[in-house]
């Protein structure tokens, strides 16, 4: 049970647990792919049914991530396979989930507001446009 609940990798030569770099960009790719896909959605069409699941899955994904383990989210599994052939790049773990933490809280407010309370407010469009500012400067952060 202690290797599905916990937080990072053992790697050789690293005295901490850590994580893939590129499987984590990569992964945050896909989800700024659909939060701005359900975003654009609600902009042209003002049908917010795609934003809703969109959030739903964020959400699942962010907290399988910091309450199971890393290795078990679907959206990491999928970077996984994108970027196999690729050499890892390691990162410190804990700093990760401290970031996915913040995640899960900001995740979990505008679930509440959009899915649960049914409302359409600032408060939560200033929290997804953080969240998708977040995915993008992430993103920017492997061509630079």
């Amino acid at each position: 049970m202690d290797k599905v609940l916990n937080f990072g990798e053992v790697v050789e030569g690293y005295n901490i647990p850590v994580l893939n770099e590129r499987e984590i960009r990569a992964a945050a790719g896909l989800l700024f792919l659909m939060m701005f896909t359900s975003v654009m959605v609600v902009i042209l069409t003002e049908n917010f049914l795609m934003l809703k699941y969109a959030a739903t899955i964020f959400f699942t994904d962010i907290l399988i991530r910091v309450v199971i383990n890393p290795k078990y989210a679907p959206t990491l599994i999928l970077g996984r396979l994108i970027v196999r052939k690729q050499t890892p790049e390691y990162v410190g773990a804990q700093q990760k989930k401290v970031a996915w933490i913040i995640g899960v809280i900001l995740a979990a407010v505008f679930l509440m507001l959009t899915v649960v309370v049914n409302s359409y407010s600032p408060v939560s469009g200033i929290i997804c446009f953080t969240c998708l500012i977040l995915f993008f400067l992430k993103l920017r952060l492997v061509f630079i």
